[in-house]
């Protein structure tokens, strides 16, 4: 397993932690992990339907020997015991200015360097689709890629909000839920590496990472996908929130 002393340490003590509870409260169908990338890091892009889903997803990805990094508000390293364990696990601070840009995209290359996962939620938030399929996507995870040159990896799951709905405010234990995960054939953007990083070709990036997750997910739940993607600027929703149909996107 890549990473830092101090990192592999943190992921110890963390997957001690919590995999005896999430092994408690879920039980787990994984499949498609022949397909995670083992010569280089890559970015994971998963589906977004509950607030565990990190948990779910860091769990897979740990399981599989690789370590999860994820994209984290860059104000939550602030706080007191929460910013130092996020560090010490080498979590990446999303940061707006130029400079804090620069030392997130670094760090970012050094965990793809060492063969690490680093995890990007391509809606951005959980969807706001009342049915919870995937959402129009946001081209974070695309920039991400073209300016690090590593793979994209789609992660579909379909379960863990049987345990914790979305915005809930209670576990839902029992009867014991299955999450079911599947790992995706990687995202081919090969014609857009050396093209300009244009708002056009991030859009592009991203729709195809969408549409790959889409897909996956309807396989998972065994259901048509709705023929047009939602969209929380269409429909006047808040980008960010709970409270995301109250007041103007």
């Amino acid at each position: 397993m890549s990473g830092t002393r101090k990192s592999r340490l943190t992921f110890m003590f963390l997957a001690n932690t919590l995999r005896p509870v999430m092994d408690l409260l879920m039980a787990r169908e994984w499949s498609g992990s022949e397909k995670l990338p083992r010569d280089t890091g890559f970015i994971v892009c998963p589906n977004h339907v509950t607030e565990i889903d990190p948990v779910a997803v860091g769990h897979f990805l740990y399981n599989q020997g690789i370590m999860p990094h994820f994209m984290a508000k860059a104000s939550l390293f602030n706080v007191p015991v929460v910013g130092s364990t996020l560090r010490a696990a080498r979590m990446i601070p999303v940061e707006r200015m130029t400079s804090g840009a620069s030392r997130t995209l670094a760090l970012a290359r050094e965990i793809v360097d060492e063969g690490g996962g680093i995890i990007v939620y391509p809606e951005g938030t959980l969807t706001r689709d009342p049915d919870l399929w995937p959402m129009k996507g946001r081209t974070g995870a695309a920039r991400l890629a073209l300016l690090t040159g590593a793979p994209i990896v789609p992660i579909a799951h379909w379960g863990a909000q049987d345990v914790f709905p979305r915005y809930a405010k209670r576990l839902h234990v029992w009867p014991r839920k299955t999450v079911r995960l599947v790992v995706g054939e990687p995202v081919d953007i090969s014609e857009f590496r050396d093209r300009p990083l244009t708002a056009a070709v991030l859009d592009e990036v991203t729709e195809r990472i969408m549409s790959a997750l889409t897909v996956m997910v309807a396989e998972l739940r065994q259901e048509p996908a709705p023929t047009e993607r939602w969209d929380p600027r269409v429909k006047k929703q808040r980008l960010t929130g709970r409270d995301f149909e109250d007041g103007k996107p």
